[in-house]
């Protein structure tokens, strides 16, 4: 039989009802034998999330002021959860007993990350419960090194060798052990990440993603309304997608799955009929219906642009160009120059902070004629393995932005001809993506 390694997001596990489409969909199939559960997200637009509520708690106990009010709101989301589901008063009992340890954690000052991993860690024991699955605690099979960096190889045997001993199990998200035993987090969406590592160290067939949206959609809605779901999606273009902005998949969690050859299906918890997206190692381009696969994109770059006649001659110019960066810790997102010319693209936060020494030190070491900033842009970028293939893709693109009356500051094209970045005001960014979706989009439906 197939092993499924089955992730579910906060909004699938938001309040009890949620648990149980959840356990509809994991009962459905015999195949769906690790699940991967994530803290309680949002119930309605304005709820709060249960990680922003901990980690809220926690600052407030850091400082020595009175969080009761606070804890207590979060205990209550648990307690309504437990009650909805008819777990009983056993398991309220077990409830409080780690709510009383996770509160004289938080007076020991046990760490902003273990504060945030308890809302995975409570989800995990009430879902294994509900389900009558295994629970194993994530920080007893998923290590970190002294550097904070995950430890892979030895983090997969220990999940390998646990849960090859166990029928069926719970394995919390988004946190680990540090060498000294205490709690380590990863970034924010990290569940993803613990997911992809259960399927890898068990050697799944697929890694189901559930989330509230029917698979990637080739553009973020809260831009386009309702945009078209992409049915294949290669590791290559998400990437590239997610290193942009878009936010289904955390673009760490790519890794372990990619390496093992194993597929991962983006899959709604509120509409388990749809088929979701695949993501796979390779599609033909052939496999979508438009050519490119997503749009996505951020604000907050800064431009830099030196100028110098006869720049091009000019022996380790580029290299002295980019020290100046280097030295000040401001690594760069994209490079492209002239003749007499290069622009550095980078984060405004990043770049403003160090501002004056790296134009100071470009100033001293290359000598430029003159330097020019401009610190209002945004990166727009269109990926498909389809624009490989067509003629005109790029035409399009910039016929398109022109239509919007939309003026590109910078062009960057990928070697693999995966991408087309182009750099656009920010106040340009909602009106190109609208731009770009309704010519490949739009005007084949």
């Amino acid at each position: 039989m197939s092993t499924k390694v089955v992730k579910f997001g906060g909004s699938s596990l938001a309040d009890a009802n949620q648990f149980k489409k959840v356990a509809g969909i994991i009962k459905a199939e015999p195949s769906r034998k690790y699940v991967v559960p994530s803290a309680p997200g949002k119930r309605f637009s304005k709820d709060t999330k249960v990680t922003d509520m901990l980690y809220a708690c926690y600052d407030a106990a850091a400082r020595g002021a009175d969080f009761t009010e606070m804890f207590e709101a979060i205990v209550a989301r648990y307690t309504d959860i437990i009650k909805d589901l008819g777990l009983g008063i056993e398991m309220e009992s077990r409830l409080m007993k780690e709510f009383s340890t996770i509160r004289m954690s938080f007076l020991a000052r046990a760490g902003r990350d273990y504060a945030a991993s308890r809302g995975e860690y409570l989800n995990g024991i009430i879902l294994a419960e509900y389900l009558g699955f295994e629970f194993v605690d994530a920080a007893d099979v998923i290590f970190f090194g002294e550097d904070g960096k995950l430890k892979l190889k030895e983090t997969c045997n220990a999940v390998r060798e646990r849960l090859e001993e166990l029928g069926n199990a719970v394995i919390p998200g988004f946190y680990g052990s540090m060498p000294n035993d205490t709690v380590k987090t990863f970034s924010r969406g990290g569940s993803d990440i613990t997911g992809a590592i259960v399927a890898a160290a068990v050697g799944a067939d697929v890694y189901e993603n559930w989330t509230d949206i029917s698979g990637y959609l080739v553009c973020d809605p809260r831009i386009v309304p309702d945009p078209e779901p992409v049915k294949i999606i290669t590791y290559r273009e998400l990437r590239e997608l997610a290193y942009m902005g878009a936010q289904v998949f955390h673009e760490d969690a790519i890794f372990p799955v990619r390496q093992a050859g194993i597929p991962i299906n983006i899959r709604n918890t509120n509409r388990p009929e749809d088929e979701g997206t695949m993501i796979v190692e390779d599609a033909p381009d052939d496999t979508s219906p438009y050519v490119i696969t997503g749009i996505a994109g951020k604000r907050g770059f800064v431009t830099v642009t030196i100028e110098k006649d006869m720049m091009n001659s000019e022996l380790g110019f580029g290299r002295r160009i980019l020290e100046a960066f280097e030295d000040n810790g401001v690594s760069f997102e994209h490079m492209p120059s002239g003749i007499d010319t290069m622009s550095i693209i980078v984060h405004k936060d990043e770049f403003e902070a160090k501002e004056k020494q790296i134009l100071g030190e470009i100033e001293s070491s290359c000598k430029p004629d003159k330097i020019e900033i401009d610190r209002d842009v945004a990166l727009l970028a269109v990926v498909g393995r389809g624009m490989k293939s067509q003629r005109g893709t790029a035409a399009r693109i910039f016929a398109a932005l022109a239509h919007a009356k939309v003026n590109v500051k910078m062009i960057d094209q990928g070697s693999s001809e995966l991408n087309v970045i182009v750099g656009i005001a920010s106040e340009d960014f909602e009106a190109s993506v609208k731009a770009v979706y309704d010519i490949f989009v739009t005007q084949r439906l």
